[in-house]
């Protein structure tokens, strides 16, 4: 007798649920916000408050991502 089983991984759990789907969409929607309102504020210092904090314009992006994406 031959056994089947279905694995669906989440991925495809959320493409067929519209709960899932719309809250993962609120979560990613969040996580840009912040990275935005971390960039805004981190845009808005001058060269010596970032000289201040160690920080060079050239690394602000990467900081906001990192402030976002990936400190989940």
């Amino acid at each position: 007798m031959a056994m089947s089983s279905q694995i669906t991984s989440q991925r495809g759990a959320v493409a067929f649920n519209p709960l899932a789907w719309t809250e993962a969409l609120t979560a990613r929607f969040a996580r840009y916000r912040l990275y935005r309102r971390t960039l805004n504020e981190l845009t808005s210092l001058n060269n010596r408050e970032l000289a201040d904090l160690g920080l060079n314009r050239s690394m602000l992006t990467r900081i906001a991502y990192q402030a976002a994406y990936e400190n989940q």
